[in-house]
């Protein structure tokens, strides 16, 4: 039995199952000291027996419920024919920006994904019969923000004047996103993925207009081709800040799960989303950094919220780098019931 599965399916369980976001990386000193020996993140990321080992490490710690693939949202534009960088001390950086160029002129480099593949075979080889394995890629609309700004940014300034200028070029590229999205994540699951979740991390800086074109549009046609080539593997999308869109993106994508940002009240999620629908999250990260009781509380506000629904216990965005580990241990105790 695998109980994050199960309720992805639509079980509800008394007690949720547990993953978090990031739950593989920097808070981890065997992750540190694996970076430390191998390089940079990218050279982790495409090295499938570092990769593998990587998203190992916190189910052999923890023993979550799920393990998530070790990878980056920006494998995608990478593939497509980007340069992707990952400097000391700096986030991704994608050459050339799309702000100045066509998405038609770059030239595709799909093997650059091959790694990202063997990862997912040698992960599913090595789970515990209990632990689901979870591929991953970012949404349409959040990867192009970076595509076209070549770097993150807060506002998405770029990206979203870019879109109402031209979005004829900007949809052209979501188009090449999604297309490639569908495939990736088909591939994913082909070698060994049970169930893949899109991250819009940016979903929350658009319009409501936008908001439908950009991400609702594009995610639903993810989630439908996904449907259509395996149709008993759950999808999950998470778009972060959707706030008050967060009902009719449940509804218009055909999403598996919806995941919560830390900003949602969970019994308005519960009150608001469909009644039969699993959700995922939503503790926030900086109350788990905090541990102590207001982590106590915060775990048992959550799970009262959405205990009559299909849940799946995560934070509301990724783990912080700086949380100790004991308070990851005293979290799945207290949602565990052995606190």
């Amino acid at each position: 039995m695998r109980p994050l599965l199960s309720v992805l399916k639509g079980e509800r369980l008394d007690v949720p199952p547990v993953w978090l976001m990031r739950q593989a990386g920097r808070y981890l000193p065997e992750y540190r000291a694996l970076r430390a020996d191998k390089g940079g993140f990218l050279e982790l990321a495409t090295d499938p027996a570092t990769a593998a080992e990587i998203t190992l490490q916190p189910i052999r710690r923890f023993g979550f419920d799920g393990a998530i693939l070790f990878s980056d949202i920006l494998m995608v534009p990478w593939a497509l024919g980007q340069d992707l960088s990952f400097g000391p001390g700096e986030g991704p950086q994608l050459d050339p920006p799309l702000l100045d160029h066509d998405v038609d002129s770059l030239t595709p480099a799909l093997d650059r994904l091959d790694p990202v593949y063997e990862t997912v075979r040698r992960v599913a080889a090595a789970l515990p019969p209990e632990t689901t394995l979870l591929g991953f890629a970012g949404s349409p609309w959040t990867v192009a923000t970076y595509m076209v700004a070549g770097k993150g940014s807060r506002d998405q300034h770029e990206t979203r004047e870019f879109a109402y200028r031209d979005p004829q070029a900007f949809g052209r590229i979501i188009d090449a996103v999604t297309d490639l999205t569908i495939d990736y994540l088909s591939r994913q699951i082909a070698c060994g993925a049970m169930a893949v979740q899109l991250f819009d991390s940016w979903a929350g800086t658009l319009s409501p207009a936008q908001f439908d074109r950009w991400v609702i549009a594009p995610t639903a046609r993810i989630v439908a081709a996904l449907h259509a080539r395996h149709p008993d593997t759950p999808v999950i999308c998470f778009p972060k800040g959707a706030g008050g869109k967060l009902v009719a993106y449940a509804k218009e994508t055909g999403a598996d799960a919806i995941g919560l940002d830390e900003t949602v009240d969970p019994a308005w999620a519960n009150a608001a989303l469909p009644e039969s629908l699993p959700v995922q999250g939503n503790l926030d990260p900086l109350a788990l950094l905090a541990g102590g009781a207001e982590l106590d509380s915060a775990i048992d506000r959550l799970t009262t919220a959405l205990r009559d629904r299909p849940h799946i216990f995560n934070l509301g965005h990724g783990i912080l780098p700086q949380t100790p580990i004991a308070h990851v241990e005293a979290l799945l105790a207290r949602v565990r019931g052995v606190a």
